[in-house]
């Protein structure tokens, strides 16, 4: 059971990043996945969920209207989309599946993807 996440890097304020969180021995069909991020010194903050049935996605308030997060479940991927990051979004971006619907609490994820680093520079 592995999540893979890819797509971090360095961009100025203003710009756009794409996060990839490839699975692999399981299928995303039955998880809700989220993204978490966290910063140095900080604990793990949710960012956005989208849940097994598809529907509504839950962000957080810090990265809404900025974020978007989508999945194919034929490519078992979860995807987020990040515009107009800023420098405070600067962090390490992980990716989880759950089958608990406490979207916000990292302790409900059963899998977690090793992180990617987005920088955001001024």
């Amino acid at each position: 059971v592995q999540l893979q996440a890819s797509g971090g890097g360095l961009v100025q304020a203003g710009g756009s990043l794409g996060l990839s969180c490839a699975a692999s021995g399981f299928s995303l069909r039955a998880y809700h996945m989220g993204w978490f991020r966290q910063a140095p010194g900080q604990e793990r903050e949710f960012v956005a969920a989208t849940r097994r049935s598809g529907g509504d996605p839950y962000y957080a308030n810090s990265i809404k209207g900025r974020f978007t997060i989508s999945r194919d479940n034929a490519k078992n991927t979860v995807y987020l989309q990040m515009n107009d990051l800023k420098p405070e979004d600067t962090a390490v971006y992980f990716c989880a599946a759950s089958q608990n619907v406490n979207w916000r609490e990292p302790v409900w994820y059963k899998f977690w993807g090793q992180g990617t680093l987005v920088t955001v520079s001024s």
